[in-house]
């Protein structure tokens, strides 16, 4: 289960680098530190784990040439701010800023748009 981070302060956000071209800006929701509804904790390293691999996140900006592409994107964008968005693990530029993970990703790395981030979890 993951965190919402839809109460992200104004203040966070204009920290946050802007993406610039084609990137999308992802913040990646934190992870449970229990298995479910059973309460066992799991372990620091499997939530580092999770956590790097996370394979969903929030959209929070897009780069000036996110989707301008007509030939590439002839339907416009795949995603807007505000979207929950799949992507692959391990993608994209990672850093942290006031403790929370951001990723960068090309803006064809989005795979779906997901409405309700807590129903997935990766295999």
């Amino acid at each position: 289960m993951m965190t919402d981070l839809s109460d992200v302060e104004s203040e966070l956000l204009e920290k946050l680098p802007k993406p610039v071209g084609y990137r999308v800006l992802i913040a990646i929701p934190e992870v449970d530190d229990t298995y479910g509804s059973s309460g066992i904790i799991k372990s620091t390293k499997d939530q580092n784990h999770e956590h790097i691999l996370s394979i969903m996140g929030r959209v929070m900006a897009t780069g000036e040439g996110a989707y301008a592409d007509k030939e590439r994107f002839p339907t416009g964008p795949w995603c807007e701010k505000g979207d929950y968005v799949m992507f692959r693990a391990n993608t994209g530029t990672r850093f942290k800023v006031d403790g929370l993970e951001y990723r960068f990703i090309n803006d064809d790395t989005v795979e779906a748009v997901v409405d309700d981030p807590r129903e997935i979890t990766r295999a």
